[in-house]
């Protein structure tokens, strides 16, 4: 029958001094004792802080399956619906078999257990009922430090009594079964599991819903000594969980609440273990890089909390779930197409974000190197710290300068302000920029001592349209066209499409904007290329689609978007955009679908760039050296197990960008852009360009920009070096867009110049390896 608290009364302080006593050393005369006693019971609050309990952060893709997760203490707290009925059972039977009959003290419980241990020589049952154990796990729980756990764990009369009257006010506030799960939530079991969940899972990879007589028997069994009986530890400490198991066994058999037959044949099985490793941040995720963005943006976000100390408590200790906007299929997409040009030893580094136009939701984070601490803690090596498709916010590093990609918010600028595709302006063969450049602060920024080059510095210049000078990347055209539409607009139209610096300082505003010489990250070129394709709509970055607390609060995150550029201007984007694959740098490179995009290549080819979109998907692929781009340019470097005599937009990021869109793309139907406004748009002159000339195969330019194609090239297998020239070539069985003619343009080089003449059934020949 239940004892009553108020029958407790006079004997609950007499017994449990009596316990303490006989339990705990002696620590001075019966008089001090009793008064010190009797002072302590009555003083001590009876109402227990109980803060929450630490949970684990899990991270799901955005299907809802799980990458990552996020923890101090391995746990996952559980209902008593979600726990196994003989695994209640058994914690009662091991630890305070009389449990259902006292009020928070088990005298006669006690007092048997320490007979029972002398005689044993070892602990074989529990001193202390389960409440009271709870009381102690719970101030171990509030301790801010180890002093104060230390005090929560000291052998003292104090604490004991103090216990004592904390659990005794634990038995007025919940039912048994309440108390009795909060047990089973709190305990430490072993092998880093707290909880029965964790526990369950940690040591046969099944829930605590699920466990069997065994199995409930050796986890009740591990809590008394988790760490003497911590399988983990090897042959030694599983010997020892064995025994307890079988201990436990034998104490539900005489308790009566499973049949003796049952016990011993459960006593005949091995432990059966299952050992199931819960690996616990980023280093350990699936998918790492993405993993470090989401962990960062919380970590920086105000909308996650006023403080980063609040924020870090949420991620680590509040058990959130979180959605992110992961998507597995273009995320295999990224590492796969990264893994077949870039090899984990290389120097050289590939990074690649995705990201989906109309909403921002990053779709994809990948890098050609595996995320970690490498032997010895070297700069060099397979692994690295960054998360190389990200800002320095995310984890990334310095990033690198963007080359000819930016030429696309020059091209937007230009539209906006009225001019034509087929408008232009002849263009010398080199340009210093000595005059006609402000920054936004009204200030001149000219650079009369640089010197910008097309053609590797030939001096060859020429007419150039606003297609043209697209397609074929010719820096002095954009240099001009800058200072043309105005240096601060074509900066104001970058911002609006979210650039800013991955190093977080402000952008440079320079002549040499419009060719890329800020550093930049994959996740903010993406994005901003993104908006091209949902038609000038912007949208912030996100990772993060819902957060589900414990309690069952959720919060969707919405979209941050802007209407960045006109509807029309983005239109008329993507149309020339489109002329990269079909007339331009990337000509021969392909997705099947309609697609736009730019190419990069920096000054000295200490990087490139490839980023292109459709209207369902943008992304952004960059190359560089991870000790220092402009100390290692890509000159003359083997990467992949493939040699490159100088790496371009075209010859390393374009095929990776091309092969993970492929495959990221390939369960959506093709969507197209919408068509340009010709009435806005088409037209326009430009003297001295003939319209035949708009179809050449593109001059590259390779000067401080330019965009040379060295290397190896999808669709561009094969050489002709009939006379000692080695270039690449498209076959016209290779070529997709090769005119329907039997007489195709030949350009060959000549000791003036280059000579243009038709051939009949010759291949045609491009400039880009000269």
């Amino acid at each position: 029958m239940p004892v009553s608290i108020a029958a407790l009364g006079v004997a609950g302080v007499v017994g449990g001094l009596l316990a303490a006593a006989v339990a705990l050393p002696a620590v001075g005369g019966a008089g001090i004792l009793t008064r010190s006693a009797a002072h302590d019971f009555f003083e001590v609050p009876t109402m227990l802080r109980e803060a929450p309990l630490p949970e684990r952060t899990r991270l799901l893709d955005k299907d809802g399956k799980q990458f990552a997760q996020f923890y101090v203490q391995n746990r996952q707290s559980v209902d008593i619906g979600k726990i196994a009925p003989v695994m209640l059972k058994a914690m009662v039977a091991i630890e305070d078999s009389r449990f259902y009959e006292h009020a928070g003290l088990d005298l006669k419980g006690t007092l048997r257990a320490i007979i029972a241990n002398t005689k044993a020589g070892g602990i074989r049952q529990g001193g202390s009922s389960l409440t009271q154990q709870l009381v102690k796990n719970i101030l171990l729980q509030n301790a801010h430090s180890e002093a104060e756990r230390d005090m929560a764990r000291a052998p003292s009369i104090r604490r004991k009594l103090q216990e004592l009257r904390y659990a005794m006010g634990l038995e007025k506030k919940y039912t048994k079964d309440q108390i009795l799960v909060r047990y089973l939530n709190i305990a430490y079991f072993g092998g880093g599991a707290f909880g029965v969940q964790a526990a369950a899972q940690r040591f046969f990879g099944t829930s605590a819903a699920a466990l069997t007589p065994a199995q409930a028997a050796t986890l009740a069994g591990a809590v008394r000594t988790p760490y003497f009986t911590d399988p983990t530890l090897g042959e030694v400490h599983q010997r020892r969980l064995l025994e307890r198991r079988d201990l436990v066994l034998d104490r539900m058999a005489q308790l009566g609440m499973i049949p003796q037959v049952r016990a011993d044949a459960a006593k005949a099985t091995p432990l059966a273990l299952n050992l199931r490793p819960e690996p616990g941040g980023c280093s350990e995720s699936e998918f790492p890089f993405f993993c470090l963005y989401v962990q960062k943006e919380i970590a920086t976000n105000r909308a996650f909390g006023q403080t980063r100390a609040e924020r870090e408590r949420r991620l680590y200790r509040d058990g959130l779930v979180i959605r992110t906007t992961l998507d597995r299929n273009a995320q295999r997409a990224a590492e796969k197409a990264i893994s077949a040009h870039v090899h984990a030893k290389d120097n050289d580094v590939a990074a690649e974000a995705m990201v989906e136009p109309g909403t921002g939701r990053i779709r994809a984070l990948a890098a050609s190197k595996q995320y970690g601490i490498n032997p010895g803690d070297r700069n060099d090596g397979p692994k690295t710290t960054y998360n190389l498709p990200a800002d320095t916010a995310h984890g990334g590093g310095q990033g690198f300068q963007a080359g000819s990609t930016f030429k696309a918010f020059t091209l937007a600028t230009a539209l906006a302000k009225g001019w034509r595709f087929d408008q232009g302006f002849d263009t010398p063969g080199r340009f210093v920029p000595s005059s006609g450049y402000k920054n936004c602060a009204g200030k001149k920024v000219n650079d009369p001592d640089s010197v910008v080059y097309n053609a590797g510095g030939e001096g060859k210049g020429g007419p150039h349209s606003l297609s043209t000078g697209t397609w074929q990347s010719v820096n002095i055209f954009y240099m001009m066209l800058e200072r043309d539409v105005g240096l601060c607009d074509v900066v104001r139209t970058a911002r609006s499409l979210g650039i800013v610096r991955a190093d977080g300082e402000p952008l440079k505003e320079v002549p040499t904007f419009t060719l890329g010489v800020n550093e930049m990250d994959p996740v903010t070129v993406a994005s901003a290329f993104a908006a091209f394709g949902a038609r000038g709509r912007y949208c912030r970055p996100m990772a993060i689609l819902e957060i589900s607390e414990r309690r069952g609060r959720r919060t969707a995150i919405s979209p941050s978007c802007t209407d960045a550029i006109e509807q029309d201007v983005a239109d008329a984007v993507n149309h020339i955009l489109s002329g990269v694959f079909t007339k331009g740098t990337m000509r021969g490179q392909g997705i099947g679908r309609p697609a736009a995009g730019k190419t990069g290549t920096n000054n000295g080819y200490t990087s490139a760039w490839f980023a292109g979109y459709t209207p369902d998907l943008a992304a952004a692929v960059s190359v560089g050296d991870i000790r220092g781009a402009y100390k290692y340019p890509l000159t003359n470097v083997e990467i992949g197990g493939q040699s490159y005599g100088g790496v371009q937009g075209a010859s390393l990021p374009g095929p990776i960008w091309v092969q993970s869109m492929e495959a990221a793309l390939s369960y959506l139907p093709p969507t197209s852009f919408t068509a340009p406004d010709m009435g806005r748009f088409g037209g326009g002159s430009t003297p001295g360009l003939k319209p035949e000339d708009q179809f050449l195969e593109p001059r590259l330019e390779a000067g401080e920009e330019g965009e040379r194609r060295e290397g190896r090239l999808r669709h561009h297998s094969r050489r002709h070096a009939d006379d000692g020239w080695d270039p690449f070539w498209i076959s016209p069985e290779e070529d997709p867009w090769a005119p329907p003619r039997e007489r195709r343009r030949y350009r060959e080089p000549s000791p003036g110049g280059v000579e243009e003449r038709w051939v009949p059934d010759r291949p045609t020949r491009t400039r880009e390896a000269w």
